[in-house]
């Protein structure tokens, strides 16, 4: 450790702060029209050049500790050269060397109409490439002598060293960097996936739906922690979609199916009565909504209908816009029954025969048990004609400590519940935090 601290200490970092300097400079300029990408692509620049030096010239982690201070009493007024953001940075361009950008090109082009084989296949296949930027560098004995004999002057401009590094003009590597996945998110969002851990195609999937659903990183951070991907894709779903709907309606419905659903905005014990479950839901239907995901919309909670003589009230009707259906959502606060099915089957009709309008696909049901045995639930289905899903609820008990602070106390809760009656119904990673808005 002291020889690397030695070492670090003789460090001639001129060269190096000019370059990174250079390109911030040029980059800025750019920013203006696309701020996001442009910021994006230069971190991934810097990372990739940051690499580079560490393999040329054996550097450590107090030479990165080191230039991070040469950066910043260069440009004093620049944000963002923490050590932290700078090894990130690296993580960065690490995690997505050229060749991965291409891959999630080409997954992305066949994701159009997603299911749940799809993105498992999908996902799968990205997770088998671990390859790290600069492998190029000792692919060839022509690109290796290249790199090796560059001489750290004539390498000043970080845009060149990308160029020699993957062989490219520095423009089709831009192109090719900002028509990828990586640039529609933002760098906050990416820090946490790169803390996450992830494999890559799970950390591609979170990606893709951070921008379809306009997740913040706040956002993120939470569906990653409740583990939205084992929920949506991986978990084993209890449902009779495949024989009661054509595809690639069955094949969406599947998808946008979760199991468990994880209510963690309410603050509550797992003790609660079914009433108190939807008032909860309807007071903060944005999170409900949230978590229900893509493309669903809120219609009516206990939507009364008059059969026959008898009344009756449905828990909660949603509409979703991809399946172009009526979702009727019953809640039990019970571990699941079979009986259950019939109640729900019922409403089902009901809506069809009542809202359901020309344009509108056949009504699907959804049965939110607070546990129970999923082979009986499998059976019970199969006495069915409609489209019914059965899946467990939970009310989480690990709420995201960012998130804590802007729950509702119980008064606020009753307040937005009465005028619901009444009517009828971002962060930063240099030195120093700021709020959640401004990176978002």
């Amino acid at each position: 450790m002291s020889q690397e601290i030695n070492k670090a200490e003789k460090q001639d970092l001129s060269l190096v702060v000019r370059a990174i300097g250079s390109d911030l400079e040029h980059t800025q300029v750019r920013m203006i029209a696309s701020a996001n990408a442009d910021m994006l692509f230069h971190y991934w620049k810097v990372g990739h050049f940051i690499l580079y030096l560490q393999k040329k010239e054996g550097w450590g982690s107090k030479v990165i500790d080191n230039l991070s201070k040469a950066i910043r009493s260069k440009y004093p007024d620049k944000k963002g050269y923490s050590t932290r953001n700078l090894i990130y940075m690296c993580q960065f361009a690490k995690a997505y060397p050229m060749e991965i950008l291409l891959e999630m090109g080409k997954v992305e082009k066949q994701l159009n109409s997603p299911s749940v084989d799809n993105v498992l296949q999908l996902t799968s296949e990205l997770n088998q490439f671990t390859q790290e930027p600069l492998a190029q560098i000792q692919a060839t004995d022509n690109q290796g002598n290249i790199i090796t004999q560059e001489p750290l002057a004539q390498l000043g401009e970080i845009s060149k060293a990308l160029s020699v590094i993957y062989q490219h003009d520095i423009n089709q590597i831009e192109e090719i960097f900002k028509q990828s996945a990586v640039v529609r998110t933002n760098w906050a969002s990416h820090v946490i996936l790169l803390n996450s851990k992830l494999p890559l195609g799970e950390r591609y999937w979170y990606i893709t739906q951070a921008v379809a659903n306009g997740w913040s990183s706040n956002v993120l951070q939470m569906q990653i922690e409740s583990n939205l991907f084992a929920r949506q894709i991986t978990t084993t779903k209890v449902s009779n979609f495949s024989v009661r709907l054509p595809k690639p309606q069955s094949d969406l419905a599947n998808y946008l199916m979760k199991d468990p659903y994880i209510f963690d905005m309410m603050g509550q014990t797992d003790k609660m009565a079914e009433r108190d479950i939807e008032r909860q839901l309807v007071s903060h239907i944005t999170k409900y909504l949230l978590e229900m995901g893509n493309g669903f919309a809120f219609v009516a909670q206990q939507k009364h209908f008059e059969v026959g003589d008898s009344d009756f009230y449905a828990d909660l009707i949603l509409y979703n816009i991809p399946l172009h259906a009526y979702v009727v959502v019953e809640l039990k606060a019970t571990p699941f029954k079979p009986e259950y099915m019939g109640q729900l089957n019922f409403y089902i009709n009901v809506v069809d025969d009542t809202l359901r309008g020309e344009y509108d696909n056949k009504t699907i049901g959804l049965l939110l048990c607070n546990g129970g045995d999923k082979v009986v639930a499998q059976y019970a289905l199969s006495g069915y004609d409609q489209p019914i899903g059965v899946s467990d609820y939970q009310l989480s008990k690990a709420i995201p400590d960012n998130l804590k602070s802007a729950l509702p106390t119980v008064e606020e809760v009753e307040e937005e519940l009465s005028k619901i009656v009444d009517k009828n119904i971002y962060t930063t990673f240099d030195d120093e935090p700021v709020s959640a808005q401004t990176i978002e």
